[in-house]
């Protein structure tokens, strides 16, 4: 069938109107150089001077996420031991744009996905360590997302679907034999947990080699933290995956024995087609997909 493109934007977003937004809204910062970062599936970044990035929803959907980020990430960001872009200005619709938006402090780095880390190991610990501060109990209140932290026996349409847009770019078989035994591991039967819910490089910050911090949490959810473990597949070497799994479990991750490890193996898979699926305009979401999808089969 082909892949398709990334969601279509459903409000144009200019650094015009990102200035008059700030001139409306937070004048003190009206002033300062704007400048466009970057476009996702559901956010528009801009550089607002040195050190803060406005951030907008491109997609209605996004604006609802981006409510529960608002609300979640300054209460979790105090105990997490990586920095993330909690939000230091909060934005109204107006001017005729028309959902919520924010201001975050900007993060020195680049995106993993085309910044690797210098030292996998290094790497590993970090993450395992960020994780494993994240997955605490969430609030009885906490969001609940349907794609993202639930079982993976709820994903199967999707990884159907997917399947056969990406066609002959993955073997059917083989990613069939690795989800049918993903889908078939226990369900999670502990306390739903805070998950970040798009845990992938491109979300990830790497600066001086080291990574250095976690943005976009706009699928923040509360469910199953093997959602989150698939990072294991889509940054880091085989190698690297025990010493990712000790840095987890010390840092007060659920030593839930292997389920938890065969389900993050699943969802890596479920995301891996899900970025090959939507990324014909997405050079880097398809190499994210591309290197995920091979490192789940190897």
């Amino acid at each position: 069938m082909g892949t398709r493109r990334m969601p279509a934007a459903e409000v144009d977003v200019s650094s015009d109107l990102v200035r008059r937004l700030l001139a409306d809204q937070h004048p003190d910062l009206s002033r300062l150089p704007i400048e466009m970062m970057s476009t996702g599936w559901d956010n528009v970044m801009f550089r607002v001077g040195h050190a803060l990035v406005a951030r907008l929803p491109r997609r209605e959907v996004a604006a609802r996420l981006l409510v529960h980020e608002q609300r979640w990430l300054p209460r979790l960001a105090p105990r997490l031991p990586l920095p993330v872009p909690a939000p230091v200005r909060v934005g109204q619709p107006g001017l005729g744009y028309p959902w919520p938006w924010g201001v975050v402090p900007f993060l020195p780095g680049q995106v993993a996905s085309r910044n690797r880390p210098a030292d996998p190991g290094d790497a590993a610990v970090s993450l395992g360590t960020f994780l494993g501060a994240l997955h605490t109990p969430a609030a009885p209140d906490a969001p609940v997302n349907p794609y993202r932290g639930v079982p993976l026996a709820e994903r199967r349409a999707a990884v159907g679907q997917n399947l056969s847009i990406v066609g002959a770019l993955v073997d059917h078989e083989a990613v069939m034999r690795v989800w049918e035994v993903a889908v078939a591991a226990p369900r999670w039967d502990g306390p739903p947990t805070w998950v970040h819910g798009d845990l992938h490089p491109a979300n990830i910050l790497v600066h001086g080699g080291r990574v250095s911090g976690v943005i976009d949490f706009g699928d923040i959810t509360s469910g199953d933290p093997a959602t989150d473990l698939s990072v294991a597949w889509m940054l880091l070497p085989a190698e690297c995956h025990d010493a990712f799994r000790k840095a987890y479990q010390a840092a007060g991750g659920y030593a839930a024995g292997d389920e938890i490890w065969v389900r993050a193996r699943g969802w890596a898979l479920v995301l891996s087609l899900a970025f090959l699926a939507h990324s014909a305009d997405n050079p880097q979401m398809a190499e994210i997909g591309h290197h995920t999808i091979t490192a789940v089969l190897a």
